[in-house]
């Protein structure tokens, strides 16, 4: 529910068109399973409206709207790019923005099978998008510090989902992490929330990467992290060398915060497997097998 009062619905979503752009209001339109921050409604092929839910502030949205039009053209996979924006009105109180459509799958609910092509194309795409960002780039409150400043947090899913075989293990990977080298560079873009969900798939690769709304300038580390929580075991090593950027501190940094994503995936699963609002029971799997991939290193 976004507001006591108001379910997201198709209907309403096809008001809010009518209102706003009538123009796209006869196209068809399909829920699409998923979102917690957003809810994402599927707008006749090509399009989508991405309506704020549980987001206290429309900041993401408004984020997405300015930069990724920025970014899209120099990128060599698809993503979002905002094409209409949706205002707080009577009828709905919060924002909601139209969309391309990324065709293919979200990598939660699929696989990749061709993990040397997988990895190549996530190297090449993390080099286009990790340039230097400009100066009124957003930054990010909460992701973006060295591992070691994130060490509280660490701690807490760490003990949340009580992995006792393998919480010595799992330290030793954050404290290298936190040990290792800080980014001296000049903070680059950063998608900053690579995940199975915000990876899509098709023909067994990846097709696209969604969901920007935490895009910041720093570390690049966040974001390589995803050698682990996204390929497949055994592409680590050749997506680093094709990225051919990451330095040893960058590649600890980077495994560091792939233990605490994973943990964070495990800890979704788990939620969803007590009923908890937000709980995703198929992310405990997906994020056992990253942590096994992260454990086992390059």
């Amino acid at each position: 529910m976004t507001a006591p009062e108001i379910v997201l619905t198709a209907d309403l979503v096809r008001d809010l068109l009518r209102d706003q752009h009538p123009d796209l209001a006869g196209l068809p339109i399909r829920e699409v399973p998923g979102g917690w921050g957003n809810q994402m409604w599927r707008l006749g092929d090509e399009l989508a409206v991405r309506v704020q839910r549980n987001d206290p502030t429309p900041q993401l949205q408004l984020k997405e709207r300015r930069w990724l039009p920025v970014l899209a053209p120099r990128l060599p996979l698809p993503v979002p790019v905002p094409v209409r924006s949706g205002e707080p009105s009577e009828r709905f109180p919060k924002h909601w923005t139209v969309m391309t459509w990324v065709p293919g799958e979200p990598l939660d609910h699929g696989t990749i099978s061709r993990g040397e092509h997988a990895a190549d194309t996530l190297a090449d795409f993390l080099r286009a998008l990790h340039a230097e960002a400009p100066a009124d780039a957003p930054v990010s409150a909460d992701r973006g510090a060295h591992p070691r400043d994130c060490t509280d947090g660490f701690e807490k899913f760490l003990e949340a989902v009580a992995l006792d075989d393998l919480a010595a293990d799992v330290r030793a990977v954050w404290d290298d992490a936190a040990a290792a080298g800080a980014w001296e560079e000049p903070p680059g873009w950063v998608h900053g929330d690579l995940h199975p969900a915000n990876v899509v798939v098709a023909e067994g690769t990846l097709s696209g990467i969604v969901d920007f709304g935490d895009l910041f300038a720093g570390d690049p580390a966040w974001d390589l992290a995803a050698a682990w929580v996204v390929l497949p075991e055994g592409t680590a090593a050749r997506f680093f060398e094709r990225y051919a950027r990451a330095d040893e501190p960058a590649i600890r940094r980077a495994r560091g915060l792939a233990a605490m994503k994973s943990l964070f995936l495990i800890l979704m699963g788990q939620n969803g497997d007590r009923g908890l609002p937000g709980g995703k029971p198929h992310w405990g799997p997906a994020g056992r097998a990253a942590l096994d991939r992260v454990l086992k290193g390059l």
